[in-house]
């Protein structure tokens, strides 16, 4: 059975290593250490760590004077506070001067579960990514996410780390190694391709192997780095495959669906199908019916991938 973890998790573990590799790294958090990890750090690091309260505005604020001070900070909270409640000081404090300021947003996507609409945040990337400055990544799994920290504490200016609150397969090994603006080949494949980010690459891996039963062989792209894309890796594959599905567990408007085929509308159009939040907000459910009811699943992209083949023919 694979090995589950939360992304989140990883964080945790990976910002404590930062700490104590690098004495510039501090911690902000809006008072939610206990669910995006960060009291691990806390513990640590007591003197780097700020808990700013429910104060997210006010976070971000203090982590771009820190930036200012020559320290490496990372600010955490849900990523609908993170994004949503803070983005003017995003915006003008962080990324309007080009700061070196780490967004690490947990609890993204419909797989917040129980809690609902209101703190699903299926906005976020979209948010993030129409920011001048702005690096978007958005992990698979631990492993990834792990290796997402530590190359954003090497990167000079704004970044955002989108995590995420339930337990993910962890599809990568030990050998894996993530770039920040390069996109992964998961698989090979000549019929259709199929480019997802966090928990829908281990949607997208499952999917491929069932269509491979059906004679159907799909390239699968870790589109990890949504922005900056990597345009090159991508544009290759289609122009082998013909056809590309997209695959997040975010709106389809904005995000990383919304920035392939802004790409491919430009160079190459083939025919394109995005599987995600298609306009709705979340719902209250267990993540498990969560990604059911709204078709992020291996099935969705399956059906997707079946779609765009016949499009393209």
């Amino acid at each position: 059975m694979t090995e589950k973890i939360a992304t989140r998790e990883a964080y945790g573990k990976a910002i404590v290593e930062l700490g104590n590799n690098n004495k510039d790294v501090v911690v902000l958090d809006a008072d939610l250490s206990k669910s995006t990890k960060t009291a691990l750090f806390a513990k640590e690091f007591p003197e780097r760590f700020f808990d700013m309260g429910i104060a997210e505005q006010n976070m971000i604020g203090t982590a771009a004077g820190l930036s200012l001070g020559g320290k490496i900070p990372f600010a955490s909270s849900f990523a609908i506070f993170a994004t949503g409640r803070a983005f003017e000081q995003v915006r003008n404090s962080v990324c309007y001067p080009n700061l070196n300021v780490k967004i690490a947003a947990t609890h993204a996507g419909v797989t917040v579960g129980e809690d609902g609409g209101s703190h699903q945040s299926i906005e976020d990337i979209a948010i993030m990514r129409v920011l001048p400055n702005m690096t978007v990544i958005v992990p698979a799994d631990a492993v990834e996410a792990a290796q997402a920290v530590h190359a954003a504490a090497q990167l000079k200016g704004p970044c955002y780390i989108r995590l995420g609150r339930s337990k993910v397969p962890v599809i990568h090994n030990d050998q894996y190694q993530f770039e920040i603006g390069k996109a992964h080949i998961a698989r090979k494949g000549e019929d259709v391709t199929i480019i997802a980010c966090g928990l829908m690459v281990a949607e997208a891996l499952k999917a491929a192997e069932g269509l491979a039963q059906e004679g159907i062989e799909a390239m699968v792209i870790n589109a990890a780095t949504v922005k900056p894309l990597d345009e090159e890796t991508i544009l290759e594959s289609v122009k082998q495959t013909g056809a590309v599905v997209t695959a997040e567990e975010h709106s389809i408007i904005g995000g990383l669906g919304s920035a392939v085929t802004e790409l491919l509308a430009e160079h190459y159009p083939v025919p394109v199908k995005r599987v995600g939040v298609t306009d709705k907000f979340g719902e209250s459910g267990s993540p498990e019916e969560l990604l059911q009811h709204f078709g992020l699943t291996a099935e969705g992209i399956t059906a997707a991938a079946k779609e765009v083949i016949k499009r393209k023919k």
